[in-house]
């Protein structure tokens, strides 16, 4: 019966056949020949680490990751695990995207549950060096494993996990929400805070407004609790410490009043709104606020009155239209969402915005450029939804107004976002306005069009083994 294969077994009958001996190899690996010697031939054997294999490997031209399943078994020399050899082992099995190895060791860790926290403080550490992907692993292994499942471990886990599945993608957005929610209330506060504003954003860029009312006021509930608390604290003649959270505490405070307010004006509730623009217009009494916090408060400040105009508009005052278009130019940031509420209260109201789409012209060709995304200070998925609708108001726009050709431009652009950002609804809308006024485009927009409904169904077929291809007419 033949011997396993080793991590050592191995080395060796390379040496043999490379024809090396220890001081040759040595110098080939840059280590030292009797650290290598007693790699092999000690009794017991010194042992390998994570950079000693690398450069043995490299040494004998093998590609990177050659020892790695049989590192697994150094890993737990003796029977037992190494956490100096585990941990290196296996950030360096994520980086080198190895997963294999990863579950291998994690396995055989879980054989005993009492590793389980040595793991989540594994996830943890990546996860403060920004290393979210490289994170996710261990989390995953937190998740299955954990016993105790009302244990804040297990409830951080599982909103470090919705952090890094965030991504541009709509639909998949949903369905870490769906996984995650019902974890939120066992969080820390400062977790909780940051959990409640995602998830009202997340309802906020999919449309589904009552949720985007029910997190909100989770939110708003929350910060209040925690900031009264805080201003106990502060009188207490006891030292305490404040609650650390990633944004001031004022943001959240604030954007819960925030995004109730705009979820009720998406569903036609004006008087309401007006009530919650009272909560964030005007937040200077917020006590504790450093430099940092009273930029924010200054951010609602604008939010509010950009609101208030909005309002104005929507409900159909068209006299304060000239104000508005004044308030973009002196707040640059707001004229993408601005324009957007300006075109839809056109569309509804029927007065013309010729000369407000002529002012803006040049932000408009920079919307959902790269530039734009970077320079402002709304989240990115945020903005390419915004850019569509906007988009999509102007087209209907324009069809209102008989220009066909510029109507059919611009529910391009938005079918080409609502694609990128996987709104389904939206674009299966804008489908439709195009399919309307089908017979009044160009032989380059039918192409441009026909280019886009090929990813459409190249993408299903991607993700749909079951799907079957057909060509367009």
């Amino acid at each position: 019966m033949e011997n396993a294969t080793t991590i050592r077994s191995e080395i060796e009958k390379e040496l043999k056949l490379g024809g090396y001996t220890f001081n040759s190899f040595g110098q080939a690996t840059g280590l030292n020949r009797g650290i290598f010697s007693a790699m092999l031939n000690g009794n017991p054997p010194k042992p390998i680490s994570v950079r000693q294999m690398d450069l043995i490997t490299k040494a004998f031209n093998y590609p990177e990751g050659w020892l790695y399943d049989l590192y697994v078994d150094e890993c737990f020399y003796d029977g037992r695990p190494h956490w100096k050899r585990v941990k290196p082992f296996l950030i360096r099995c994520v980086e080198v995207g190895n997963l294999r190895c990863v579950e291998k060791v994690l396995s055989r860790l879980m054989e005993d549950l009492n590793h389980i926290p040595t793991i989540f403080t594994l996830a943890e550490e990546l996860y403060e060096e920004g290393k979210l992907q490289e994170a996710i692993p261990f989390y995953e292994c937190v998740i299955e494993n954990e016993k105790y499942q009302h244990s804040e471990r297990l409830a951080i886990s599982h909103y470090k996990l919705f952090v890094a599945s965030i991504s541009q993608d709509f639909e998949k957005n949903l369905e870490s929400v769906l996984k995650f929610v019902p974890y939120r209330s066992r969080l820390p506060e400062n977790y909780h805070l940051d959990a409640l504003l995602k998830l009202a954003n997340i309802y906020f860029n999919l449309h589904k407004w009552k949720e985007v009312e029910k997190y909100a006021d989770e939110l708003r509930n929350l910060a209040t609790v925690i900031y009264n608390n805080e201003v106990q604290k502060r009188k207490s003649k006891y030292k305490y410490r404040s609650l650390v959270t990633e944004r001031p505490l004022v943001v959240y405070y604030g954007q819960g009043y925030l995004l109730k307010g705009l979820a009720l004006e998406k569903q036609g509730f004006y008087d309401q709104e007006l009530e919650y623009i009272c909560g964030y217009r005007d937040l200077s009494w917020f006590e504790g606020l450093d430099q940092i916090g009273k930029m924010e408060v200054e951010k609602f400040k604008v939010w509010a009155e950009a609101n208030l105009l909005n309002l104005s508009l929507i409900m159909g005052n068209v006299e304060k239209l000239s104000e508005y278009v004044e308030f973009l130019k002196c707040n640059p940031q707001e004229v993408l969402p601005g324009l957007w509420t300006i075109t839809e209260s056109a569309n509804r109201h029927g007065f013309c915005i010729d000369d407000v789409l002529e002012i803006f012209a040049k932000e408009l060709k920079t919307f959902s450029s790269k530039v734009h995304l970077r320079e402002s200070y709304y989240e990115s998925t945020f903005i390419l939804d915004s850019c569509a609708n906007l988009f999509q108001q102007i087209a209907v726009y324009k069809f209102i107004h008989s220009s066909y050709s510029e109507g059919l431009y611009y529910i391009l652009q938005s079918l080409k976002l609502y694609f990128q950002i996987n709104n389904r609804n939206s674009f299966a809308e804008c489908t439709a306005l195009f399919e309307k006024y089908r017979i009044k485009s160009s032989e380059i927009q039918l192409l441009e069009y026909q280019k886009i409904m090929e990813e459409v169904l190249k993408n299903a077929k991607e993700n749909s083994p079951a799907y079957i291809a057909y060509e367009l007419g």
